[in-house]
């Protein structure tokens, strides 16, 4: 009777204190709020859809309370709302409830809430957009990227978000060609409004892309985005201080992104300077840049110094704690640079700490990847097993603690039952399936067996073909070259033979190649030692008529090609090699020597010619578009995606370039 009375007198208070609340009839203060505080304006406002748009606009609504101090006071109104009934009341404090969780890295808390919110059509709009930006940023935490994508579909088919983009998913996917469509389509119609600004950012993240996906087409991109930031820089008179730190951010991340792209193609001088130059503008800027940007720089610039067997002026890089730990990734970029370094210094120790600590971060990678598996378990699952605890108390309440025993346990006889029958009739079906595949396979082996043969009979066959192709495409090759040698017979001029000789020449280097592929067991690629020795082979035959006695060196022992690089790499050769015989050395050569380098690892190819001849003359710029040669050699060079480097030395030159 007493107990009747207490919680009859209780709900009576609950329901005037709320009355009196909701009326604004006296001001409400929980616990201790600053009278200037957010959390105190807020509430001080007596309708709950201020309070709602109040939160939502206010930023610094932590810095004098936290979000727990939020929390109480919102379940609060939350439960002075239930006891009035007003349904719409409890939908925007439960939104705040889970915009809250969110905020405090209770993620699993804020979708259980969010869930259900989203599944009422009753949910006024501006909390449907509310919940849609909490949820987007719940799933981007757990990694629940599918989700993440329906959130944001949803966003876009409502209406709720001016600019829906997707490209960051893909990037977090590893989908970088997906990551720069969505970009360019999200935007390039902003780009071509005509703000160079807007243009320079754009140009800078394709270019990011690019990079990513490993493509030079990089560089030209951020060329771009530096020609508009020029551009906006001098055509801009008055520019406010916000639009001044924008545009040096901007030029920084362009030139430590040139830098990396530099990296990333083995012209490793452009990448130092890039990167530095980069480096020098992020520290001007000091404080108002993400250290993180600062510390990714850093240690780009230190690998490039190291690949440029600069170790002992890439060590401060690594060293100088002002950048920063940054991101896990770059922590273990640091960890093998590191490393790296004390390799060379022959300090194995050292080394070794620091392979011990990268191994210590992928363990905890291992770990903390398993904790937000089990935080997505929760946050998909966790609101049916919530709902079920919660029905399963009530009826405790109900039965009584006797009964709900009772129950329980019958019902996990019945579920032990249906278990047991399940699993017998599993077994039953997967003996049965056991005996039909062992009956199949038998079948099945004789079909293989039989297909098999006509497949070998095939490849075969085609083998021949292909051999036979190789073998007569050769042959015609070598029936130019015939025809070449008839007209030079036939001709006076000096200037003609020449260019005849030439051109027989590079067929000849054709030839060979084709002749090397139907000599070989596999088709599709080519030997290069042996054919880059043929070759040689074959122009000094050539050029011995005339005395010439060089030292070649050719070192390309393990490296195949296919015949869409194997012929241009032939060509280029050939062209370089009788240059040196005709050029490199006037004055004799007894010392001569040309040096070849070919290799190809993992899909990144390097060529490299070098002779210690006299070098090219001061005008090569000028002669490169009269020379055939030569510009044949750059075409030959660009078909292979690459880019042409000479390095005119006192004794000699070098010709280089990666594929």
């Amino acid at each position: 009777m007493i107990r009747g009375t207490f919680t009859q007198a209780k709900s009576l208070l609950l329901s005037t204190c709320a009355a009196l609340l909701f009326a604004g009839s006296i001001p409400v203060v929980f616990g201790q709020t600053n009278p200037g505080s957010s959390l105190r304006q807020f509430e001080e406002f007596t309708e709950p859809q201020d309070r709602f748009e109040y939160f939502i606009e206010t930023d610094n609504r932590y810095v004098e309370n936290t979000g727990s101090d939020w929390l109480s006071r919102i379940e609060v109104f939350l439960e002075a709302s239930k006891e009035l009934r007003d349904s719409s009341a409890i939908r925007i404090y439960n939104t705040l409830r889970s915009r809250i969780y969110t905020d405090l890295n209770e993620h699993a808390k804020s979708i259980q809430i969010g869930q259900d919110l989203l599944d009422d059509t009753q949910l006024l709009p501006a909390c449907r957009a509310e919940l849609l930006r909490v949820m987007d940023q719940n799933y981007g935490y757990l990694h629940l990227y599918s989700k993440q994508l329906e959130i944001r579909e949803e966003q876009k088919s409502l209406g709720f978000e001016e600019e829906i983009i997707f490209h960051d998913l893909y990037e977090n996917l590893g989908l970088y060609k997906q990551a720069r469509d969505a970009y360019v389509y999200y935007a390039k119609p902003r780009m071509e409004s005509g703000n160079l600004l807007d243009k320079a950012a754009y140009y800078n993240q394709l270019g990011h892309y690019r990079r990513l996906q490993g493509s030079v087409g990089a560089l030209d991109d951020f060329q771009e985005a530096k020609l508009a930031l020029e551009a906006y820089s001098q055509s801009t008179e008055n520019t406010t201080p916000r639009e001044k730190l924008e545009i040096a951010i901007l030029h920084a991340q362009i030139e430590g992104n040139t830098g990396k792209s530099y990296l990333q193609v083995g012209d490793l001088s452009r990448a130092i300077v890039s990167l530095e130059k980069s480096l020098k503008e992020f520290r001007t800027l000091g404080r108002r840049v993400k250290r993180e940007l600062q510390t990714e720089n850093a240690l780009y610039l230190a690998k490039a110094l190291m690949d440029a067997d600069r170790i002992s002026s890439a060590y401060p890089y690594l060293s100088e704690r002002r950048y920063g730990k940054g991101s896990v990734s770059l922590r273990m970029m640091r960890n093998r640079l590191l490393a790296r370094y004390f390799d060379v210094k022959d300090q194995p120790n050292s080394a070794n700490r620091y392979y011990r600590q990268n191994q210590k971060i992928s363990d905890s990678l291992l770990q903390s990847q398993q904790e937000i598996m089990n935080r997505q378990y929760v946050s998909l699952f966790g609101e049916a097993e919530m709902k079920r605890d919660y029905q399963l108390y009530q009826d405790y309440r109900k039965l009584g603690v006797d009964s709900e025993k009772s129950r329980i346990k019958h019902e996990s006889q019945q579920v032990q039952l249906k278990l047991l029958i399940i699993s017998l009739v599993f077994i039953l079906i997967g003996f049965a399936g056991l005996v039909y595949a062992y009956l199949k396979s038998i079948q099945n082996q004789k079909v293989i067996e039989e297909q098999k043969t006509v497949i070998e009979s095939s490849l075969k066959e085609k083998e021949s073909l292909l051999k036979e192709i190789h073998h007569r495409v050769k042959n015609n090759l070598q029936m130019v070259s015939s025809l070449l040698s008839l007209q030079t017979k036939n001709t006076r001029d000096k200037s003609a033979i020449q260019a005849l000789e030439e051109g027989k020449s590079r067929v000849k280097a054709m030839a060979l190649i084709h002749q090397k592929l139907y000599q070989n067991e596999d088709l599709s690629v080519v030997e290069m030692q042996g054919y880059v020795e043929s070759l040689i082979n074959s122009i000094q035959a050539v050029y011995k008529k005339g005395g010439h006695n060089i030292d070649i060196s050719v070192d390309a022992r393990g490296t195949e090609l296919d015949i869409d690089q194997a012929i241009p790499i032939g060509l280029i050769l050939n062209e370089l090699v009788s240059n040196s015989f005709k050029y490199a050395f006037p004055h004799g050569d007894e010392e001569a020597q040309i040096y070849i380098h070919l290799q190809k690892d993992n899909g990144q190819g390097h060529f490299e010619y070098t002779d210690n001849g006299i070098g090219l003359p001061d005008d090569t710029a000028e002669r490169t578009k009269s020379s055939m040669g030569i510009r044949l050699v750059n075409r030959l060079v660009n078909q292979l995606q690459s880019k042409l480097n000479i390095d005119n030395k006192v004794n000699g030159v070098r010709f280089w370039f990666n594929f």
